[in-house]
């Protein structure tokens, strides 16, 4: 398992709570008790980028002094999914993209990582389908924006009011594609003790183990990208469940 990062992205870039202080510490505290490779993201070239999201949008984020660490984020999805098509790779980068439109953005977020990424994978060839499954608390409306209508990705972004009925919803979606490549925006504020109130650690490590398990089945690729998630003193545990769960590990025996 390969877990793609930066220091850069341990130092707040604004005031929003995906750029505070001390929020991805613990995901890496965590996931350094793994015998995980660590690698260094590498920004994503202003092509990636262009392929993606209009010119203007892009000078907005620059004049706004974010385009570097907003290109380092990109990049390490894109490295993320590059790596994922021969084994679970996870990006833990910031800041967040799922709510980054091609020409807009808002909720934290600047250039859409996930989107970026597939189309990187698609525009060199290899995959000719993907499968994107959102499950941070929040409607990932730019990867559906930018994505939507592109005839070769599917997305899901689930709902539902009970525990049970949200792991029934992953389950029945991802068995019914069989896509190249299989990624994840990977938000954890639905969790019991973060914004949404909903999931369980343990549900995180069941949604990973889900994913592990249909791209082995369909031998499809599979990735995954942080999104939001913001109590801190949870966030790590729930991050280490879930990409033991992506990676085929069992569970941990304290979740």
């Amino acid at each position: 398992m390969k877990i793609v990062t930066h220091q850069d992205f341990l130092r707040p870039y604004t005031r929003d709570p995906a750029a505070a202080a001390g929020r991805l510490e613990p995901i890496l505290e965590e996931l350094k008790q793994e015998n995980y490779e660590f690698i260094d993201a590498l920004p994503a070239g202003w092509d990636d980028i262009a392929r993606v999201h209009t010119k203007a949008h892009i000078d907005h984020v620059t004049r706004h002094g974010l385009y570097a660490i907003a290109a380092l984020a990109a990049g390490g999805a894109i490295q993320a999914a590059e790596i994922g098509m021969t084994e679970p790779a996870f990006a833990v980068i910031r800041p967040p993209g799922h709510h980054a439109s091609a020409d807009s953005s808002w909720g934290f977020c600047f250039f859409n990582n996930m989107a970026i990424a597939i189309e990187f994978l698609k525009h060199a060839g290899k995959i000719q389908s993907a499968h994107i499954l959102d499950f941070d608390l929040h409607f990932g409306d730019g990867t559906v924006n930018i994505l939507g209508q592109k005839g070769y990705v599917t997305i899901h972004n689930p709902e539902a009011s009970t525990r049970e009925a949200y792991l029934e919803s992953v389950r029945t979606n991802l068995w019914k594609v069989t896509p190249d490549v299989i990624g994840v925006s990977a938000g954890f504020d639905n969790h019991v003790q973060d914004w949404g109130g909903l999931l369980t650690t343990d549900d995180y490590y069941e949604i990973g183990r889900m994913v592990f398990t249909r791209a082995k089945e369909i031998g499809a690729g599979t990735f995954g990208v942080l999104e939001g998630g913001y109590n801190h003193a949870v966030l790590g545990k729930n991050v280490r469940a879930f990409v033991r769960g992506l990676c085929g590990q069992p569970p941990l025996k304290e979740q």
